[in-house]
């Protein structure tokens, strides 16, 4: 099968991967496209679709441009692949101890949060439900009740 050799404007390449010019420049001036020029205008080859696919990819699991950078190089040096899939696989792995570190701190503020919400409503449940306090004669003023702190267990 011969090798695809379309090319694509930086619109016509935004569109089809639904991102704007602006991304294109970017990462086009971060060294990991390089499209060719045809006068003033920018062409982009089936390679560079390829790599804007790995970049997006790369951003949307949460790699710097750093490290996609470092993957994308290894692509272009290693023929077999196999330094590149070594670097994937450690560079998941990380990822993915720094994802689940993430999903516990999320998982323990919601937990906090939970609670702060149930004190809440048991405080204002507490309010609705007691009598009006009683007004001070001499200053008008109604006495304060003994607040209870939210979000601390007693």
């Amino acid at each position: 099968m011969p090798p695809d050799d379309t090319l694509y404007t930086v619109t016509q390449l935004g569109a089809e991967l639904g991102i704007t010019v602006r991304t294109l420049h970017f990462y086009e001036a971060q060294g990991l496209i390089t499209p060719r020029r045809a006068g003033n205008t920018r062409v982009y080859s089936q390679r560079d679709r390829a790599r804007m696919i790995l970049i997006l990819r790369g951003k949307r699991l949460g790699f710097s441009i750093k490290e996609i950078k470092e993957y994308l190089e290894l692509y272009d040096t290693d023929p077999t692949h196999g330094q590149q899939t070594r670097a994937l696989l450690k560079a998941a792995r990380n990822r993915i101890h720094k994802l689940e570190e993430q999903r516990l701190a999320v998982e323990q503020t919601l937990t906090e949060l939970r609670s702060i919400a149930v004190q809440c409503e048991e405080a204002l449940k507490n309010l609705a439900s007691s009598p009006a306090p009683a007004s001070n004669p001499k200053t008008g003023q109604a006495k304060k009740a003994a607040a209870k702190p939210i979000g601390r267990s007693p």
